[in-house]
């Protein structure tokens, strides 16, 4: 029976003094709807494509689908199982978890590394989200219309070097996220992905109709899913690898924490199936929108914050009706932030709850201020603070926002990930985890254990040494 308690923990006499999670998705619809908002993010809008046209179009998606199932979806499978077997927060999931399997019980240093590394991109996401928000009602005012590409690049300048601007558009989206997330899974999460998922679905498709409208509509498709094997390289196997990692939000406890809330007869492999498969769906349409765009306004194609605040502004202000799917596209991208930033923000609220003894409001306000207060410091990186550094030979030219980048993205979360795979494939115990899983066949479930004890650790380190390539 599900309790309706608002409170995130309660403790339980079959667990000791462990503290459980009592709140549960109301269906797994609830759970799909929820991690799969949660894993389509800024990878997916501003990376993904460059990498396809980049790395061979075709040639370049048929090694992403396979990094994913080879990768994404064994670490999926078991970051969720251990939420599920755990109930609590990474931490004390590590802990109770090794505890069980007579391991060591600094594992939970490793729950620990998830809560700071979910913590530290919350901080600094809410600062990008700001801007997208910003830059959503300038597209629907007409704020960009008719400018050159200097005018847009003037534009994003000024916004990023006015710090006041930026403080009210990060705490406007901090509000927003942490608002949610207080109110609890049911009342909260539950009711935002209810409608917001929905929305997300029917933006794509207006950008995807509208797009088919457009002359070069064929020719872009030809361009991005024609395979070129020619293009892609050792370079782009990596990066195939990398970007199936960082799009699932893998490595980061999130997904242990939203798998805490499943109920024991959710059959976790088809869930993660799905949840992969609305990520990669969103990857490769937006890929197909955002290249048609961008050849219909005769604008290069680029990556990162230049894609979305400087090259799309400037092609849609070239095609018809271009201010209407510019804010569509805005609109999109910032209800993915939001729903992202909610799931960064679960595992660090639950373990204040748990650490602290909070109710899970108070949590909420602390979590919040904290990383409000992180984010403010990441404003200032790109004004009066910013200072370089060197970093692997990559000279880094942002300051403490650069430093944050480095720590999530290429320490904490690839780290997170290794020792996630070994812990589930090594310490914990095998019955546990098969009974998670639910694997049918009965086959299936040995060769998952031991494609998680061999094959992902070796791919997540080959990932490791190689992240410096293509996150420069």
């Amino acid at each position: 029976m599900i309790s309706t308690h608002r409170h995130p923990v309660h403790r339980s006499s079959l667990s000791g003094s462990r503290q459980i999670l009592h709140e549960r998705w109301s269906s797994p619809l609830m759970f799909v709807l929820a991690a799969g908002g949660a894993t389509i993010g800024f990878n997916n809008f501003w990376q993904f494509p460059e990498l396809m046209l980049q790395h061979g179009g075709g040639a370049f998606l048929i090694v992403y689908l396979l990094c994913v199932l080879a990768i994404g979806l064994p670490l999926l499978m078991a970051e969720v199982a251990l939420g599920r077997s755990g109930r609590a927060s990474p931490v004390k999931t590590f802990r109770f978890l090794a505890r069980r399997a007579r391991a060591h019980p600094l594992w939970r240093f490793v729950g620990g590394m998830g809560i700071v590394g979910v913590f530290l991109i919350l901080s600094y996401l809410s600062v990008i989200a700001g801007w997208v928000i910003a830059y959503t009602l300038r597209a629907g005012f007409g704020v960009f219309s008719g400018l050159t590409a200097d005018g847009l690049n003037a534009q994003f300048a000024q916004m990023v070097k006015d710090p006041e601007k930026q403080l009210f558009w990060h705490t406007l989206f901090m509000v927003m996220t942490m608002y949610v997330a207080s109110r609890g899974v049911r009342h909260g999460l539950e009711s935002l992905v209810r409608y917001v998922m929905p929305m997300m679905l029917l933006l794509l498709a207006a950008l995807t109709i509208y797009a088919a409208t457009m002359d070069v509509f064929t020719s872009a498709i030809n361009e991005l899913f024609q395979p070129d094997f020619s293009k892609l390289s050792g370079t782009g196997i990596l990066a195939a690898m990398s970007q199936a990692f960082f799009s699932l939000g893998l490595g980061t406890g999130a997904m242990l924490m939203y798998g805490a809330y499943l109920t024991v007869e959710s059959k976790l492999p088809r869930l993660s199936l799905i949840v992969i498969g609305i990520d990669t769906f969103f990857a490769v349409v937006l890929a197909l929108v955002i290249v048609t765009v961008l050849t219909a306004g005769n604008v290069a194609l680029s990556t990162g914050p230049n894609l979305v605040f400087q090259s799309l502004p400037l092609a849609f202000d070239h095609v018809p009706h271009g201010r209407v799917f510019l804010t569509t596209f805005l609109a999109l991208l910032a209800l993915a932030a939001w729903t992202s930033s909610i799931w960064l923000a679960e595992p660090v609220m639950v373990w204040l709850s748990e650490r602290f003894s909070l109710s899970l409001q108070r949590s909420a306000i602390l979590c919040g201020v904290s990383a409000w207060a992180l984010g403010v410091i990441t404003i200032l990186s790109f004004n009066n603070w910013a200072f370089s550094f060197s970093y692997l030979g990559v000279v880094k030219k942002l300051g403490f926002f650069d430093v944050l980048q480095v720590m999530t993205a290429q320490l904490l979360l690839p780290l997170f990930g290794i020792m996630a795979t070994i812990f589930a494939g090594w310490i914990m115990r095998p019955d546990i985890t098969r009974d998670a899983l639910h694997l049918r066949p009965s086959w299936l479930f040995p060769a998952w254990l031991w494609w998680m004890r061999l094959a992902v650790p070796l791919m997540l380190l080959i990932m490791l040494f190689n992240l410096s390539d293509f996150l420069a």
